[in-house]
């Protein structure tokens, strides 16, 4: 167990504390402990690469704690009503999508490796720069309307958009395992 994996699972055990701040109506802490889970997902990735301490516990925890903090903070602003609910569905299906495809790939004995796509790091960014902006909004109670719809339109895109490109590589690999 290393540093970096030590920071990425206090990222996931903070996952309920914003949740619960979130459903609590805190939204300052809210948004401090969303910014603190972001600096440490920094961090961990930082001193691995500079300490040669990347593993492969690793290269799993890190996207996991990644995934559950999004889904957690989309699902929470959609039930406190601070986002739109289809927003939340789009967002939440799309990772529910990939993961199920690559479970199957698993079970039909063709294993999928999904790789980040530049489109899903870009709706990554995305979500975190629009969740934070809500958080922060809410917690600091200023308004930010033309940004804020501008960046939900933003993430809606990108995540239509890679859900398309991981369903056609997904697509692709199992035609080819068909045909190998």
């Amino acid at each position: 167990m290393t540093i970096p994996n030590l920071i990425t699972l206090g990222r996931i055990l903070l996952v309920p504390v914003v949740v619960w701040a979130i459903a609590s109506g805190a939204m300052l802490v809210a948004f401090v402990l969303f910014l603190a889970a972001g600096v440490s997902d920094a961090v961990d990735g930082y001193l691995a690469k500079k300490f040669g301490q990347t593993s492969e516990l690793g290269a799993y925890l890190d996207p996991l704690a990644d995934k559950v903090l999004i889904v957690s903070i989309y699902i929470s602003l959609g039930l406190a009503g601070a986002i739109p609910r289809w927003l939340v569905i789009l967002v939440v299906s799309r990772d529910l999508m990939i993961v199920g495809a690559v479970m199957l790939s698993w079970l039909v004995g063709s294993p999928v490796t999904v790789k980040p796509l530049l489109v899903s790091k870009l709706n990554t960014v995305a979500q975190i720069v629009f969740a934070s902006l809500v958080l922060a909004s809410l917690g600091f109670q200023f308004s930010a309307e033309p940004l804020r719809i501008a960046l939900m339109t933003l993430v809606a895109v990108l995540t239509l958009l890679s859900v398309g490109f991981y369903l056609a590589e997904w697509v692709r690999h199992m035609n080819s395992a068909a045909a190998g």
